[in-house]
């Protein structure tokens, strides 16, 4: 039977067309489009995003993305869900707090960093100790 699957193979790999960029390596792919990247540079054609325009762009993808409610509206619970968990460890530091998701309950743990060391005249005269 692996001949079979061989044959089928080599039979299917004769159809598929040996030319066209697609059809090249990876590796190969790669090299040809950081020189066509490069020549663009050096002709003055290529494009470079200002600040300016990739705000837009990034206000127009936050738009599109904000269209759909349920996706927001599942992010948002995820947030609250992580944000709950944070605060319940803060409160009761080393335990795991359990999250209930919609499809299944899982245990997040959350890790804070040690409170820093404040000496009272640090605090009150607002040096940072240099």
């Amino acid at each position: 039977m692996p001949t079979n699957e061989k044959n089928l193979t080599s039979e299917r790999n004769d159809r598929i067309s040996k030319r066209g960029f697609a059809s090249m390596d990876r590796t190969r792919q790669r090299e040809i489009a950081r020189l066509g990247g490069r020549a663009a540079h050096e002709r003055g054609t290529a494009h470079e995003f200002t600040r300016d325009e990739a705000r837009e762009a990034g206000r127009k993808g936050g738009v599109s993305v904000s269209q759909d409610r349920e996706h927001m509206a599942k992010i948002g619970r995820r947030g609250g869900e992580r944000r709950s968990a944070r605060l319940s460890s803060l409160r009761t530091p080393g335990t795991p707090t359990e999250t209930a998701t919609s499809a299944s309950t899982s245990v997040d743990t959350v890790e804070t960093p040690a409170p820093r060391a404040v000496r009272s005249n640090d605090a009150a005269s607002g040096s940072s100790g240099t």
